[in-house]
């Protein structure tokens, strides 16, 4: 396993409470970096502290949804350390049903989260990053996003909207030392799924021709590398991680 240097980083996972999240936490600790994991919920968040047990992981329950309560703990963080990593992990998927019968709320609340979330963070955290000249940003959207679900338009429509933001920002600090990059995975065995029919999830396993769902490990090495300063070129791009599903 590739060996990253994140001494002296500070990162901001959100949905760090399980999954890909408390993954990549980890995997950023066991390099070198201080981590805060943002959840929305508490006792998920306790129960990754408590099975990390390391003192550079502080946790905090935050509504990403919710712009002021994202400024409030940014500026917690910002008032000790600058912040220099940020992972917009949180999502949800929602049930699945056709676009006609789809509830109006939910269909709201889930782009509210996947991409009014990933926004409220990169709007709060990015002026940091700019006043330092360094940053590294990777947005965790999905094949849908680029596939689009059939019986998941909330979700699709929410992750290529968070697909789209990357380009934007990424372009918008091209000239400094900030890259912002998404991430497009597949399927992967986490809670995540639990949100959908069997068979929504048979139908997206059908369509991967590496024929298994992506393994958690394989996700967090791409995001490492993305979020490392050995990235120093690719910014406002979109990295497949589909096991071939994806055909552009």
């Amino acid at each position: 396993m590739h060996n990253f240097d994140f001494k002296n980083r500070t990162a901001i996972v959100t949905g760090g409470a399980q999954g890909f999240g408390l993954d990549v936490a980890k995997r950023f600790l066991e390099s070198g970096a201080e981590v805060f994991i943002w959840d929305i919920d508490e006792k998920l968040l306790k129960s990754a502290i408590d099975e990390v047990k390391n003192p550079n992981l502080y946790s905090s329950v935050v509504d990403i949804s919710n712009y002021q309560d994202v400024e409030k703990n940014v500026s917690k963080i910002t008032s000790k350390t600058n912040i220099d990593i940020l992972i917009n992990n949180a999502g949800i998927t929602g049930p699945t049903g056709p676009l006609w019968e789809y509830d109006v709320d939910m269909w709201n609340k889930i782009v509210q989260i996947n991409l009014i979330g990933t926004f409220n963070c990169c709007r709060a955290i990015v002026p940091n990053m700019i006043k330092n000249n360094y940053g590294r940003i990777v947005n965790v959207a999905s094949v849908a996003g680029k596939d689009g679900n059939a019986n998941a338009s909330a979700y699709s429509s929410g992750k290529a909207g968070a697909i789209g933001l990357t380009k934007a920002l990424g372009k918008e600090l091209a000239d400094k030392d900030i890259a912002v990059n998404a991430v497009t995975p597949a399927g992967a065995k986490t809670r995540i799924l639990d949100q959908m029919s069997k068979e929504h999830v048979q139908r997206m396993l059908s369509k991967v021709p590496r024929g298994r769902f992506l393994e958690i490990h394989e996700f967090t090495s791409l995001v490492c590398w993305l979020s490392s300063q050995e990235n120093t070129f690719s910014t406002a791009a979109v990295f497949d991680i589909s096991g071939g599903r994806s055909t552009y």
